[in-house]
């Protein structure tokens, strides 16, 4: 019998895992990849995500891994630009964009370093029951037969496709009509000193400096827009650069390193949080477009709601039900402000409006 098994170790899990077995909980933690690994992700994080990571003792791993430190963002509408230095917060005055087959590396290794027990290349199958209430997983390793376990909690943070879920039966409680689409794709001989963000009729463009000399370039544009543009992903995607030409011209002895990752499918939901035997974190939970590359700063403080709630519950301070309820109602609080930005950005206002909604959030 573990007291917890999180399902998914990735930026949400990982954390949940590890925050739980620092607290004395037994914990198993599952994953269908092995690590180190990838996954599509913008992986820019924002200074309140540094902030975590400084204060789980993790910054250390991620400056040290070769991925440089960012400290200004350029903003270009076209007709205008300005650079500004990244706003401070609290002792951090920069921040970075870990590849995630580095990033993800460095939070399993610490929730296993905690003393969380690590599953790899295993598949979550199905949830177990017991009168009306979750009692623990299903699943297999590859090639291998189902095995049982047993939890006092599980936690889903397996993603926006959650298998956990959907056998919990959660529902989509919230949900906005817009959506995006986008591409991303890294490149080396670009020159790049922090952020960059072009706002444009009906575009976005983004662009971070990465691991191994490497930029991240992505771009979105309205969902509907999708279908036309894989038809030639590579010539739409430089055509696009062809928006920015400052930018353009930087890509003139630039080399891609990797295909283009494309995404059709960017939704904005909130999904039922909770229930007897289960929760949920991160993008199984919450998901929102990506253009304010909120997703893993967001999933980072929902680990520490989840962990302090779980452990109320698990320790019998609260009621479980009524610490989950509390769970969900801070993690509601931390994100109303990107979560209202989101909304009104994935609309495509005039450049001039969407640069005022990002640098302000809302």
């Amino acid at each position: 019998m573990y007291d917890a098994i999180v399902v998914g170790a990735r930026c949400a899990g990982s954390p949940t895992a590890m925050l739980l077995a620092r607290k004395g909980y037994r914990v198993l933690l599952v994953d269908r990849a092995t690590f180190p690994s990838d996954t599509m992700s913008t992986h820019a994080l924002r200074a309140q995500g540094t902030k975590k990571l400084k204060d789980w003792g993790l910054l250390d791993r991620v400056a040290n891994s070769g991925c440089p430190p960012i400290r200004q963002a350029h903003f270009d509408i076209g007709v205008a630009q300005m650079t500004v230095p990244m706003p401070p917060f609290e002792d951090i005055d920069a921040t970075y964009c870990p590849r995630r087959t580095v990033l993800d590396k460095i939070l399993v290794d610490a929730a296993v370093e905690a003393g969380a027990e690590l599953r790899e290349a295993f598949t979550f199958d199905d949830l177990t029951w017991k009168d009306g209430r979750a009692t623990g997983i299903v699943g297999h390793a590859r090639g291998g037969e189902k095995v049982t376990e047993e939890a006092r909690i599980v936690i889903g943070a397996d993603g926006l496709h959650s298998q956990v879920a959907k056998a919990a039966g959660a529902p989509i409680v919230k949900q906005a009509d817009h959506a995006t689409c986008g591409y991303y794709g890294y490149f080396s001989g670009v020159p790049c000193e922090g952020f960059e963000f072009y706002f444009r009729e009906g575009c976005y463009i983004l662009v971070f400096p990465t691991h191994d000399g490497q930029v991240c370039i992505a771009m979105e544009r309205p969902q509907g827009e999708f279908k036309a543009f894989r038809e030639d992903v590579e010539g739409n995607f430089m055509r696009t650069l062809e928006l920015a030409p400052g930018l353009h011209a930087r890509m003139a002895n630039a080399k891609r390193e990797e295909k283009l990752i494309g995404i059709g499918e960017l939704p904005n939901q909130f999904r039922q949080t909770f229930g007897p035997g289960w929760a949920l974190i991160g993008d199984a939970s919450y998901h929102r477009d990506a253009i304010l590359g909120s997703g893993i700063t967001d999933a980072w403080y929902e680990a520490d709601y989840l962990a302090e709630a779980v452990d109320a519950g698990l320790s019998g301070a609260q009621p479980m039900e009524a610490a989950l309820a509390r769970y969900e109602q801070r993690r509601d609080e931390f994100v109303a402000g990107t979560w209202a930005a989101t909304l009104k950005l994935v609309q495509f206002p005039p450049p001039q409006e969407a640069i005022g909604i990002w640098t302000g959030g809302g």
